[in-house]
């Protein structure tokens, strides 16, 4: 399952963003990619709920990417969070490594 997400991740969208992955994700146990690339700005708070997103993940054993641009992909770097992530920067490589 492939979330595309366009404009912000940050305080004011981070409740909404984990209110409607946790809704969609919750009746299966599909891979998730989080596909970022078409993002504008990443703050704190949407690292924050990536984070959250991440951890949801790992505590129901459901594989997951988070996909980003160059900017979301310096961003999760700076702050050493692309393994915990399972950061890519092409959605294809992501996808075909979630499905194998």
């Amino acid at each position: 399952m492939v979330f595309h997400f366009t404009g912000q991740l940050d305080a004011y969208s981070e409740s909404q963003f984990m209110t409607y992955v946790t809704d969609v994700l919750k009746p299966n146990k599909s891979p998730a990619v989080i596909d970022l690339i078409k993002i504008d700005f990443l703050d704190s708070s949407g690292l924050g709920v990536l984070v959250q997103f991440a951890k949801q993940c790992k505590d129901s054993k459901r594989r997951f990417a988070v996909v980003g641009n160059a900017r979301v992909v310096q961003t999760v770097k700076l702050v050493k969070l692309e393994e915990f992530l399972h950061l890519s920067e092409d959605l294809d490589k992501a996808v075909s490594q979630l499905s194998t």
